[in-house]
């Protein structure tokens, strides 16, 4: 009687354990497998993360971001990274995914707009009349200016076009430090590394370190435009919702409250 009795505690005993690590499971936080992988300009972090964070609050999944230069990350989906979503800082890395077949074409679409403009991190800096000709050479004497690569990382090619078309670039080329994306040319300026830097005016916002010396007319350089799509190689159930979500009325302010121009035709009704 009292070994039958024993078995039977031990059975409860079992089974109550069993019941609590079910009920443990059940509460485990999403696993990385199951999260939207989403790869993200590096410039779009802070409204990003936001938007993430309201899509979790809403809908009670997750999405993991990998924050980089868009030539990095669309080369990375290009060589078979597991991304979801690529959000782009500009129009030519998604044109280069879909001319090798590795976005889904009838998801894609322009998000957001940005500007670029000249930060220092000196303190009192006279502002920067940016017009043709200006004396970008003569405010960086041998000193160095900061930019995303202007071979690859979208906001340096935007630079680089808008002082080429100023008419100030063959005098400042030499002083260019070109850095792996355009949150690392912030924080060089941040850091005093450079007394000056072209960023996106988003980037400047985010980094109390720096102050906008002067921002570059729109007709220097070509929009500037974030387009978004999901990749062909996706499986995800939740990436759908998660893009339809990114272009919701909700997102929207959300981004513009960190200062992007959001493209009204890509944000979608409920």
């Amino acid at each position: 009687m009292r070994i039958a009795r024993r078995n039977a505690v031990r059975f409860l005993v079992a089974l109550g354990a069993t019941l609590s690590l079910g009920t443990l499971n059940s509460a485990r936080p999403v696993s990385a497998a199951e999260k939207v992988i989403v790869f993200a300009a590096a410039s779009l972090k802070n409204a990003l993360d936001a938007v993430n964070a309201e899509w979790r609050k809403e809908s009670g999944k997750e999405a993991t971001v990998s924050y980089a230069a868009s030539s990095a990350l669309a080369r990375q989906i290009e060589s078979g990274a597991p991304a979801d979503v690529f959000l782009s800082a500009d129009l030519a890395w998604m044109d280069y995914l879909a001319a090798r077949k590795r976005i889904k074409n009838d998801s894609r679409a322009n998000l957001l707009g940005n500007r670029i403009v000249l930060v220092t991190g000196k303190t009192n800096a006279p502002a920067v009349d940016i017009r043709q000709g200006f004396n970008l050479k003569g405010l960086l004497g041998d000193e160095k200016l900061a930019m995303g690569a202007v071979d690859s990382v979208p906001a340096g090619k935007y630079g680089k076009a808008a002082l080429e078309k100023l008419g100030v670039w063959s005098s400042v080329e030499k002083n260019v430090a070109g850095s792996e994306n355009v949150r690392a040319a912030l924080l060089l300026v941040s850091r005093g590394e450079a007394p000056y830097g072209i960023v996106y005016q988003t980037d400047a916002a985010a980094d109390k370190g720096v102050t906008i010396a002067g921002t570059f007319p729109r007709d220097s350089h070509p929009p500037i435009v974030y387009p978004v799509a999901l990749t062909i190689g996706s499986k995800n159930p939740d990436a759908l919702a998660y893009l339809d979500f990114i272009r919701s009325p909700k997102a929207a302010a959300l981004f513009e409250a960190h200062g992007f121009l959001v493209i009204k035709q890509a944000v979608v009704q409920p």
